[in-house]
């Protein structure tokens, strides 16, 4: 029996494990970021959380502020240690390019550093199929590192990568193009916790679904 293809993702984040979460959990933006979506959201809220990794902190602060969170991830690894993590939360082995995904199911979704080992139309078409998921005026986040890199071979913790990403300029008009306003944004530089680690740029993006004019 041939195995099906894994997404090479699925690879470097079974490797990475537990010690993802912690090289990041330091990252007060990421935490700026949830404290965000949190003030927006209508209590019982549906989130989906996209490369959802160990489920912390994105599922676990969403879930214990009473949403109910669906965590997506290539990584069996990953979805087992966050089914572990978060019991209060559903996580699922899942390609997100190929998750069906209903219009308006979601009143948030979360993409925090997952679309970065897809390539460029990869991610404008995720992009504008999680914006479509979006119930009206729902919010998403998108972050990543924003970098004007495309097919790029590189090492991250350890981990050889191939990493494609847009500048911001070019993440904002990715995020308009598929049908969202971008409130606010935040631009840091982060270290990784990890010995291998180099300081990164980070962009957060705070969107909601545009209302189509009447």
């Amino acid at each position: 029996m041939t195995q099906e293809p894994r997404p090479p993702a699925a690879a470097v984040f079974d490797a990475l494990g537990a010690d993802y979460e912690k090289a990041f959990a330091g990252s007060e933006a990421h935490r700026r970021s949830l404290e965000w979506l949190l003030g927006r959201l209508a209590p019982g809220s549906r989130v989906l959380d996209v490369g959802s990794g160990t489920g912390r902190p994105t599922a676990e602060v969403l879930a214990d502020a009473g949403h109910e969170v669906l965590g997506v991830d290539v990584s069996p690894v990953m979805v087992e240690l966050a089914s572990r993590n978060v019991r209060s939360a559903s996580f699922r082995l899942a390609d997100v390019r190929e998750l069906p995904l209903e219009e308006g199911s979601f009143h948030a979704v979360c993409v925090y550093f997952s679309l970065l080992q897809l390539d460029r139309e990869e991610q404008r078409d995720t992009v504008r199929r999680l914006a479509r998921a979006l119930a009206p005026d729902g919010h998403l986040v998108l972050a990543t590192v924003p970098l004007d890199v495309e097919g790029v071979d590189a090492v991250f913790m350890g981990q050889p990568v191939r990493v494609t990403s847009f500048g911001t300029a070019d993440l904002v008009a990715v995020a308009e193009e598929a049908g969202l306003d971008v409130l606010e944004r935040e631009e840091t530089l982060f270290t990784p916790a990890h010995p291998e680690a180099v300081p990164e740029p980070h962009v957060f993006l705070h969107c909601r679904r545009r209302t189509p004019a009447v």
